[in-house]
């Protein structure tokens, strides 16, 4: 019997933001931080929602050993300002992320030139770095978004960190800037009208049969997991994936219609091989499919189409 109660949402989650209406500009220049000043950095809080303890997703034992080494850590995390993430040695790319975000001390912090580097800590070969980006329409798509972990006094620092090769992922323009970038801005702006603390993981689908370009296999699918207490006090957790596969198929021409999907987090898991330790049971649709055995997926086309 699915669970029928009403769920926790953040402010209101049948409000999305019309991504076609999303202004874009450009982060400002961040200079390349020193091995010794990136292990000051604090990273993800596991602790950050206070009454309902995240850690960070578990690889599975076949996906633990792609984790890319990081001298001094057995768990191969890379920790930044307000946020962490673990690579993938053989795709270059972060398997996830997982960034705090304070709604009540969110900090705006002014725009201009971006500036993408290398992390000193692991080995560039180990990172998807410019040659992948140039002279096509890939973006340098942000896993944690330059936003969601400007807070706080250490804000700029945490916009800067943003902006190292092991947070970016190739995305089609027109995925990166519009349908993605939508359901980010919902999030964040819930965040800061709350003045509400939530936890926020993201990465691609990394599937072995991904299409290789320029000696990249280029995700054709990427995820979020949101977790963050509801008014009632309960704790709540909801997921998503967005596709750009038939994009890829016209890479350089034109691009396809971005699907976004609300899923369940145990589907997630299946899908990434990736385990969010109890935070499915927080998520409606995968109690729904455990008591009925039946997949729950929804296609997002508009706000009433969100389910919480």
């Amino acid at each position: 019997m699915s669970d029928t109660r009403q769920r926790p949402a953040l402010r209101d989650m049948r409000r999305l933001i019309d991504p076609a209406a999303t202004a874009l500009a450009e982060p400002p220049t961040a200079r390349a931080a020193t091995v010794a000043e990136l292990a000051t950095r604090d990273g993800f809080d596991p602790d950050f929602l206070m009454d309902m303890p995240v850690a960070l997703p578990v690889p599975s034992d076949a996906l633990a050993e792609d984790v890319t080494p990081v001298p001094g850590r057995e768990d191969g995390r890379l920790d930044y300002t307000h946020f962490s993430l673990v690579m993938s040695q053989s795709r270059r790319l972060a398997l996830f992320t997982a960034v705090n975000i304070d709604g009540s001390a969110l900090v705006s912090i002014t725009r201009g030139s971006d500036y993408w580097r290398f992390d000193p800590r692991i080995a560039r070969d180990l990172q998807a770095g410019p040659d992948i980006y140039s002279r096509n329409p890939l973006d340098r798509g942000h896993l944690v978004r330059r936003t969601d972990p400007n807070w706080g006094e250490q804000a700029q620092t945490a916009n800067d960190d943003t902006f190292y090769f092991t947070n970016a992922t190739p995305q089609l323009a027109g995925f990166n800037q519009q349908t993605w970038l939508g359901l980010e801005d919902y999030l964040l702006e819930n965040a800061r009208a709350d003045r509400q603390r939530i936890t926020v993981f993201s990465g691609p689908v990394l599937d072995p049969d991904d299409r290789v370009y320029r000696g990249i296999r280029l995700p054709e699918a990427y995820w979020k997991v949101v977790a963050f207490m509801g008014d009632d006090g309960r704790a709540s957790a909801t997921a998503y994936m967005i596709e750009q596969g038939d994009g890829l198929d016209q890479l350089g021409f034109m691009f396809g219609q971005y699907r976004t999907y609300q899923r369940s987090v145990a589907r997630i898991e299946a899908l990434t091989g990736l385990d969010f330790g109890d935070l499915s049971t927080f998520d409606g649709f995968s109690n729904e499919e455990r008591a009925t055995g039946v997949r729950i997926e929804t296609e997002i086309r508009g706000p009433e189409d969100i389910r919480v």
